[in-house]
């Protein structure tokens, strides 16, 4: 798909990667990923939003010929490259001086923010990307209209600052484990460790603020993100086995909370969880059968279909107490 944009970024032949994902110009790697996936989640065939089946197509074609490109661009070592020319431009365009000929108003006015640029453009980015993708047939405005503010914002700079340092790396802090610990207890220290600093934090933070609303389907949906960036997280899995299992879905509980104890054998909650779907099955759980039922074998269902009838009781109580009801407060009135 090519755009016929003639104004912004695009007017000096750069195709404008952060207007066509709606980021900053100094947009760091996670905040990339971050707005990626929810475009990705926007304009997927099977999720998108639209009237008629030839919007579908037209919103397949932006993701595949637009937006994928754009991350691909802006997600590894070729971002640095590509701030490194925007950085030239701006210096080249504040060396020229006058003022940059645009037409949207919100990118006039960042003309007027004067000390208050980084302010103003954060403002205004986040007025002109809130409904980015929304119309398909307005898209390419938007983008050019984006692409017009990124121009101004450069030229202000003068190409500076977009370009962080990252700080040199340093080794989380170790797990201070009492000399008498268990080699189970030890993992499970060092697993607290990484989680503080993993970057799925703000996804599971979301999640459990959505466990507390007893809105599963939307942790599943937190979760599963997390996942993408952190495949093995045990708090993720647990949360997971969580919130299937207070949807009555035993099999995905199952496989979740199996996988949260091979990361981490200690994690309480999926502790929690393998005792409430040991007691719904019948049957001690075990690496083998959490594996076995991920791709809803008939004995799986007929184990959970039966657990189901057994246990209607106490399922229609867990979003105000039960098993987890301490865990995140229980249900909010």
């Amino acid at each position: 798909m090519s755009l016929n944009i003639k104004h912004g970024l695009f007017k000096y032949d750069l195709m404008d990667h952060h207007a066509i994902l709606g980021v900053p110009v100094t947009a760091d790697a996670n905040s990339i990923r971050k707005r990626y996936l929810k475009l990705a989640r926007l304009l997927h065939p099977d999720t998108v939003k639209v009237n008629n089946e030839q919007e579908r197509a037209q919103a397949s074609e932006l993701l595949s010929k637009l937006i994928n490109p754009a991350y691909e661009t802006l997600k590894g070592k070729t971002r640095d490259e590509h701030q490194l020319v925007l950085e030239q431009t701006g210096k080249r365009l504040a060396n020229e001086g006058g003022t940059p000929a645009v037409t949207n108003e919100i990118a006039k006015g960042l003309l007027k923010a004067g000390n208050n640029v980084d302010l103003a453009y954060a403002q205004a980015l986040k007025a002109l990307t809130e409904n980015q993708y929304r119309s398909i047939a307005e898209c390419e405005q938007s983008i050019g209209d984006l692409s017009e503010l990124n121009l101004v914002y450069l030229m202000m700079k003068a190409g500076q600052g977009l370009r962080q340092t990252a700080p040199a790396p340093q080794a989380p802090p170790k797990a201070k484990v009492p000399p008498a610990a268990t080699p189970a207890a030890a993992a499970a220290a060092a697993a607290q460790a990484r989680a503080e600093q993993s970057p799925v934090s703000a996804y599971v933070r979301r999640a459990q603020e959505y466990i507390q609303k007893n809105n599963f389907a939307k942790a599943v949906l937190e979760l599963r993100d997390g996942l993408k960036l952190e495949p093995k997280n045990s708090t993720c899995h647990s949360l997971l086995g969580m919130a299937y299992l207070k949807q009555n879905q035993v099999s995905m509980a199952k496989v979740h909370v199996m996988k949260a104890l091979q990361s981490n054998p200690e994690e309480k909650i999926a502790l929690q969880c393998k005792a409430v779907i040991e007691k719904k099955l019948g049957q001690p759980l075990s690496a083998h059968s959490a594996g076995s039922n991920s791709s809803g074998n008939t004995t799986g269902k007929a184990r959970d279909g039966r657990s189901a009838s057994n246990s209607g009781k106490s399922d229609q109580k867990s979003g105000s107490g039960g098993m987890f009801g301490g865990l995140f407060g229980g249900k909010k009135k």
